[in-house]
């Protein structure tokens, strides 16, 4: 008998079993009289497949029920709040999302911000940044456009991938790179919204607490620039900064956003 446990920590389930060995029985089988070659090992198989897969989908619409039940208990709690509550709990979210939650928004960021030693530069690429992903973040929110995670978060990770690469070969941004950088942004925005609709948007305040969000998100890019900035700050100006900072920087985000992109698709 398979039996579904259920952990207070959270929405999800641990499955056990009895401790049989799948080795054990397939030596038994082997070495069993001659009576038995007239057993089917493989339906067996096939049997034990399909009970493992009812149970997974049992557990999964028990998680989503579960899920469902806990988004409104939290609906209702956010409907007793007021205004000002509502709104700093919605910057904490956003502030959360990035710092420290979100590791692929940072890398992005960070490789904007090895991209230029001109400050000019960064801010051009930054604001077309928060102004995409302020964008998509608005309209997937609201539920005017839905894009599925698997399509999204690949797409990320190749942003990642695409800026460190134009960090390594080029010394300077093209003119392009702004656009870019917005395209880019609206995909981000995308992965932004995702998160928003697992807190859910209270009905009475959904413009508010979309605003209070994405003031969070950009609160948290703005300490990621200037940490980098200030751990920079007396380096910047050496001649071997791009060759010893900037470019071996580059290598280890693109890697990173190489492994993401792998793992996003094919693990």
């Amino acid at each position: 008998m398979l039996i579904v446990n259920r952990l207070d920590a959270g929405p999800f389930s641990v499955l056990k079993s009895p401790s049989w060995s799948a080795c054990g029985l397939l030596f038994m089988l082997l070495w069993l009289p001659p009576l038995t070659t007239n057993a089917h090992p493989q339906d067996e198989d096939i049997i034990l497949d399909i009970e493992m897969g009812e149970l997974q989908l049992q557990s999964t619409l028990i998680d989503k029920e579960y899920e469902a039940a806990l988004k409104r208990k939290k609906m209702r709690k956010l409907v007793s709040m007021s205004w000002q509550q509502k709104f700093s709990l919605y910057v904490k979210a956003g502030f959360l999302h990035i710092v420290p939650k979100g590791l692929d928004h940072i890398v992005f960021v960070l490789g904007l911000f090895f991209s230029s030693l001109l400050l000019a530069s960064l801010l051009w690429q930054v604001t077309a940044f928060t102004l995409a992903h302020s964008i998509t973040l608005g309209v997937a929110s609201l539920g005017i456009i839905a894009v599925p995670g698997y399509i999204v978060e690949p797409l990320i990770a190749l942003s990642i991938v695409w800026i460190a690469v134009e960090n390594t070969i080029y010394k300077h941004t093209s003119k392009w790179r702004s656009l870019v950088v917005f395209g880019f942004g609206l995909l981000h925005g995308l992965g932004f919204a995702a998160v928003l609709n697992e807190y859910g948007l209270p009905k009475g305040a959904l413009i508010s607490s979309l605003l209070a969000f994405n003031i969070g998100v950009e609160i948290g890019q703005i300490s990621v620039i200037l940490l980098a900035f200030a751990m920079t700050f007396f380096v910047r100006e050496k001649t071997w900064y791009r060759s010893r900072v900037q470019i071996p920087v580059s290598i280890m985000m693109g890697t990173v956003g190489a492994f993401w992109f792998i793992e996003r698709t094919l693990l």
